[in-house]
């Protein structure tokens, strides 16, 4: 990838969720949700320059994605758009986090356009202001600008700061694409689960994921995956998958599955991070 030496990076991190639960289903057939966000260090690397002529250019969209529909392209035009900004931007994807895995690459490298755009562009928009915006990209959007460890209701956007203990991360992503829409439209998910009083890292144990029932169901791949890292400790799926997680205390332990699991699938060995690496941007 050709980056010009006038372009800044920044970072745009993934997340898990170490929790996540259904509580009910509106009526405009979204899904009431709980979850805990944690942040890890497994990152994109958006690559952004002001432009003096307006225009918003994507100079590396996703594979098969039109340009227009790229999220961090959307990102930036909804900024200048809402600030009515007459500067536009180039941008640059590094793409390190997997596509489709429930890990929220796209959500967060849109957060980080918005984020750095905000500061480039001198738009002074605040991080709720921002949030804002960024639940009309994505429901992942707002807990990228938040921009650390959450507890997470409604749809994903309520978010309150929540305290996650040092921890290190085998992340596997099964060779499959999980349909997210196919998941929560599926007659067998779980929708009743009970909402939390005072939601802490302590009180939510066990942790759960609402969805990976169904995609164990529907996606064997998902399934078998599951039961290798299982045998090593308590496993989840992230967000509605592909991607699988297993914690561990020490980065020892974490290395030692990675390097297992790592002949056989794409896996990655994570840190959890504590804050958004452009926490103080606003």
């Amino acid at each position: 990838m050709d980056i010009p030496p006038y372009a800044q990076a920044f970072a745009a991190p993934a997340k898990l969720n170490l929790d996540l639960r259904i509580t009910a289903r509106r009526a405009d057939g979204y899904h009431e949700l709980e979850s805990i966000f944690c942040l890890i260090n497994l990152h994109d690397t958006v690559y952004l320059s002001v432009r003096e002529d307006g225009r918003v250019v994507i100079h590396t969209p996703a594979q098969g994605v039109a340009p227009e529909q790229d999220l961090a392209y959307r990102a930036a035009v909804l900024l200048q758009k809402h600030c009515n900004v007459g500067k536009g931007a180039d941008i640059w994807l590094d793409k390190k986090i997997p596509m489709g895995g429930g890990l929220g690459g796209g959500s967060s490298d849109a957060a980080t356009v918005l984020l750095v755009l905000n500061h480039l562009w001198q738009c002074s928009l605040n991080r709720q202001e921002l949030m804002d915006l960024g639940i009309t990209l994505g429901a992942d959007v707002p807990f990228f600008i938040f921009g650390r460890n959450a507890f997470a209701k409604g749809i994903g956007e309520k978010l309150t700061a929540i305290d996650v203990p040092k921890q290190w991360y085998v992340v596997v992503k099964p060779n499959v694409h999980v349909a997210t829409a196919k998941i929560f439209a599926h007659p067998l998910l779980t929708r009743n689960s009970k909402p939390s009083i005072m939601p802490t890292f302590q009180t939510l144990q066990p942790f759960q994921n609402d969805m990976q029932a169904v995609v164990f169901r529907e996606y064997p791949e998902v399934w078998q995956a599951y039961l290798e890292l299982s045998k090593y400790g308590k496993t989840l799926m992230t967000g509605s998958g592909a991607c699988l997680f297993t914690a561990f205390d020490n980065h020892q332990e974490a290395y030692n599955l990675y390097r297992q699991v790592s002949e056989t699938y794409e896996a990655y060995c994570v840190e959890g991070l504590d804050f958004h690496p452009l926490h103080c941007m606003v």
